[in-house]
């Protein structure tokens, strides 16, 4: 229906997606740093996309709920307990639905083997783990006004955790069963962030090295049942990209980077899929042939219907496709959103929690509630991806 952007060139550039798609072109608004608030204010919408920096994204959120709309916001969504509170009370007042687009969730082996774990095959999950390990020397300079940088530059913590906390919740059934209870966070010094200021951009080494964000954080996390979860930030070391993605339970485990596998107690595979070995231990991965026939037997319902089309289209492999399909298509039928307001204000908290506990020693930093009580209250994430 509409688009805007800081620039006219880059609305101009979406408008030929369009008619590349014989679509009719959008209303386009750009020009001005409030150019956005006209299209929200639109009669004839009912789904905002934010995908502006992050500073800006709960203002955005907040004042598109207010006018009636959805809003569905690119990762981390919120930066603060207070943004995301009032995320929160938005959301409730005006019975608007707040998405967070968190497209790590739906890629095809988290997503298999949330499943898995939600058959059972892993027993009782006890541990997670996820990260953002992405070295961002290459592209630093792509980033409009330079605010990631700066952004790192200003603020200690876990600032961008969204990718590795949301697979990780999921499958730890977060305020659906569960809920974070305590985390601790440490980080190491920062170093080379601040040595790219000073080689690439000639700043001032006084001033390069003031530099809040560590080279890499790691915040340790206790849910209410006694399970832990461990999340990690480094876009600065010359490492693979990876975003761990661990799922470790009382009758096997998960593991995605550097190669997927799965190591799993003989009895959990049933006749239907031969082991390897008859000495099957659950202290080895099973084989490929293994591995590969267990992600197509357990392979979600959604990549059955959806994953041909997805690499088709693509999006990061695929997944950003199936966030977007997902979104529609539960706000079409009238169903809950597969993340919800309550998910976003979950996985974003950890860049000001992670930030209390560094700064106080590695502290340990209660989690707030963020449903008010009623964590428990939906059993599992079936209910999201039912029919």
């Amino acid at each position: 229906v509409a688009l805007c952007d800081l620039y006219a060139e880059k609305v101009e550039k979406t408008q030929a997606i369009l008619e590349k798609a014989g679509l009719p072109r959008a209303e386009a608004y750009s020009g001005s740093e409030e150019a956005w608030k006209e299209l929200v204010r639109r009669d004839d919408i009912d789904l905002v996309y934010i995908a502006s920096d992050w500073e800006k994204h709960a203002e955005m959120m907040i004042y598109a709920m207010e006018q009636g709309k959805h809003v569905a916001c690119e990762v981390p969504s919120a930066m603060t307990l207070e943004e995301i509170w009032a995320i929160i009370n938005t959301a409730e007042k005006t019975q608007k639905h707040a998405m967070q687009l968190e497209n790590c969730v739906y890629d095809f082996f988290e997503l298999t083997t949330l499943n898995m774990a939600q058959q059972g095959l892993f027993g009782e999950v006890l541990h997670a783990e996820g990260a953002y390990i992405h070295n961002l020397k290459e592209i630093w300079e792509r980033y409009e006004g330079d605010w990631r940088m700066q952004y790192n530059r200003k603020y200690r913590g876990d600032i961008y955790a969204t990718h590795g906390m949301g697979p990780a919740a999921q499958v730890m059934d977060l305020h659906r069963g569960d809920k974070m209870s305590t985390l601790v966070a440490m980080d190491t010094k920062p170093v080379n962030i601040p040595e790219y200021l000073i080689e690439e951009r000639g700043m001032n080494p006084d001033s390069a090295y003031q530099f809040a964000n560590g080279q890499h954080t790691m915040t340790m996390i206790r849910t209410g049942k006694g399970k832990t979860i461990q999340i990690q930030h480094d876009v600065a070391s010359p490492r693979p990209y990876s975003r761990m993605y661990q799922v470790s339970g009382t009758k096997g485990f998960a593991n995605k980077y550097p190669n997927p596998g799965y190591a799993l107690e003989a009895e959990m595979l049933d006749g239907s899929i031969t082991p390897d070995h008859e000495n099957l231990t659950s202290h080895s991965y099973v084989s490929a042939e293994v591995r590969d026939a267990l992600m197509a037997k357990y392979k979600h319902r959604i990549h059955r219907e959806l994953e041909e089309k997805a690499k088709e289209v693509g999006g990061h492999g695929g997944m950003d496709f199936i966030m977007d399909y997902r979104l529609v298509y539960c706000l079409r039928n009238g169903l809950p959103l597969d993340m919800d307001v309550y998910d976003l204000a979950e996985w974003c908290s950890l860049a000001e929690l992670s930030r209390i506990s560094i700064e106080n020693g590695s502290a340990p930093v209660e989690v707030p509630d963020f449903t008010r009580g009623n964590w428990n209250k939906i059993e599992g994430f079936r209910h999201a991806f039912a029919d």
